[in-house]
Protein backbone atom coordinates (compact mmCIF):
# COMPACT_ATOMS: atom_id res chain seq x y z
CA UNK A 1 0.00 0.00 0.00
CA UNK A 2 1.38 3.18 -0.66
CA UNK A 3 1.74 6.69 1.19
CA UNK A 4 -1.24 8.18 1.75
CA UNK A 5 -1.31 11.47 2.70
CA UNK A 6 -5.24 12.23 4.16
CA UNK A 7 -7.54 10.04 5.23
CA UNK A 8 -9.35 10.58 2.35
CA UNK A 9 -6.12 9.14 -0.20
CA UNK A 10 -6.27 6.27 2.30
CA UNK A 11 -9.76 5.35 1.77
CA UNK A 12 -9.79 3.90 -1.69
CA UNK A 13 -6.53 2.00 -1.32
CA UNK A 14 -7.74 0.45 1.61
CA UNK A 15 -10.87 -0.25 -0.09
CA UNK A 16 -9.13 -1.66 -2.63
CA UNK A 17 -7.17 -4.08 -0.32
CA UNK A 18 -10.47 -5.80 0.61
CA UNK A 19 -11.72 -6.21 -2.31
CA UNK A 20 -13.28 -9.96 -1.22
CA UNK A 21 -15.97 -9.57 0.41
CA UNK A 22 -14.67 -12.93 2.60
CA UNK A 23 -12.39 -10.65 3.48
CA UNK A 24 -14.82 -7.90 4.66
CA UNK A 25 -17.12 -10.86 6.27
CA UNK A 26 -14.64 -11.33 8.42
CA UNK A 27 -13.52 -8.03 9.29
CA UNK A 28 -16.89 -7.34 9.69
CA UNK A 29 -17.20 -9.90 12.18
CA UNK A 30 -13.85 -8.89 14.27
CA UNK A 31 -14.95 -5.64 14.56
CA UNK A 32 -18.55 -6.74 15.98
CA UNK A 33 -17.38 -9.12 18.56
CA UNK A 34 -14.86 -6.80 19.25
CA UNK A 35 -17.11 -4.37 20.13
CA UNK A 36 -19.14 -6.55 21.88
CA UNK A 37 -16.37 -7.36 24.10
CA UNK A 38 -15.96 -3.79 24.99
CA UNK A 39 -19.41 -3.68 26.32
CA UNK A 40 -19.00 -6.97 28.46
CA UNK A 41 -16.41 -6.02 29.12
CA UNK A 42 -17.73 -2.69 30.76
CA UNK A 43 -20.99 -4.84 32.17
CA UNK A 44 -18.89 -7.06 33.96
CA UNK A 45 -15.98 -4.91 35.18
CA UNK A 46 -13.59 -7.49 33.66
CA UNK A 47 -10.75 -4.62 32.23
CA UNK A 48 -8.84 -7.07 31.20
CA UNK A 49 -11.05 -7.68 28.24
CA UNK A 50 -10.43 -4.74 26.58
CA UNK A 51 -7.05 -6.15 25.65
CA UNK A 52 -8.90 -9.26 24.23
CA UNK A 53 -11.32 -6.20 22.24
CA UNK A 54 -8.21 -5.65 20.67
CA UNK A 55 -6.82 -8.89 19.55
CA UNK A 56 -9.79 -10.39 18.30
CA UNK A 57 -10.90 -7.76 15.33
CA UNK A 58 -6.87 -7.97 14.55
CA UNK A 59 -7.01 -11.92 14.05
CA UNK A 60 -9.79 -11.84 12.07
CA UNK A 61 -8.37 -9.45 10.24
CA UNK A 62 -4.98 -10.70 9.61
CA UNK A 63 -6.56 -14.08 8.94
CA UNK A 64 -8.38 -12.50 6.01
CA UNK A 65 -5.29 -10.86 4.49
CA UNK A 66 -2.92 -13.70 4.79
CA UNK A 67 -4.96 -16.35 3.76
CA UNK A 68 -7.63 -14.37 1.48
CA UNK A 69 -6.73 -11.74 -0.56
CA UNK A 70 -2.72 -12.49 -0.01
CA UNK A 71 -1.97 -8.52 0.82
CA UNK A 72 -0.37 -6.77 4.04
CA UNK A 73 -3.04 -5.71 6.47
CA UNK A 74 -3.42 -2.00 6.32
CA UNK A 75 -2.67 -1.98 9.87
CA UNK A 76 1.11 -2.30 9.63
CA UNK A 77 1.73 0.86 7.82
CA UNK A 78 -1.59 2.91 9.19
CA UNK A 79 -2.56 1.85 12.31
CA UNK A 80 -4.83 4.51 13.11
CA UNK A 81 -6.64 5.18 9.96
CA UNK A 82 -6.88 1.54 9.48
CA UNK A 83 -8.83 1.08 12.77
CA UNK A 84 -10.85 4.23 11.32
CA UNK A 85 -11.59 2.48 7.74
CA UNK A 86 -12.82 -0.72 9.54
CA UNK A 87 -15.02 1.25 11.77
CA UNK A 88 -16.48 3.10 8.49
CA UNK A 89 -16.38 -0.35 6.23
CA UNK A 90 -18.70 -2.23 8.94
CA UNK A 91 -20.99 0.43 9.46
CA UNK A 92 -21.07 0.68 5.28
CA UNK A 93 -21.78 -3.04 5.40
CA UNK A 94 -24.44 -3.13 7.99
CA UNK A 95 -26.37 -0.19 6.25
CA UNK A 96 -25.61 -2.12 2.80
CA UNK A 97 -23.87 0.67 0.91
CA UNK A 98 -19.92 -1.27 0.86
CA UNK A 99 -20.39 -3.44 -1.86
CA UNK A 100 -21.34 -0.50 -4.07
CA UNK A 101 -18.48 1.47 -2.63
CA UNK A 102 -15.94 -1.56 -3.93
CA UNK A 103 -17.45 -1.12 -7.19
CA UNK A 104 -16.87 2.14 -7.42
CA UNK A 105 -13.54 2.16 -5.74
CA UNK A 106 -12.44 -0.52 -7.78
CA UNK A 107 -13.30 0.99 -11.43
CA UNK A 108 -11.52 4.07 -10.89
CA UNK A 109 -8.13 2.74 -10.61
Amino acid sequence: MRTAGSFGEFWPQYVRAHSDAATRVLHCAGTLLGWAIVAAAIVKRKWWWVGLALVVPYAFAWVSHFFIEHNKPASFDHPLWSWLADQKMVGMMLRGKMGEEVRRTTSVE
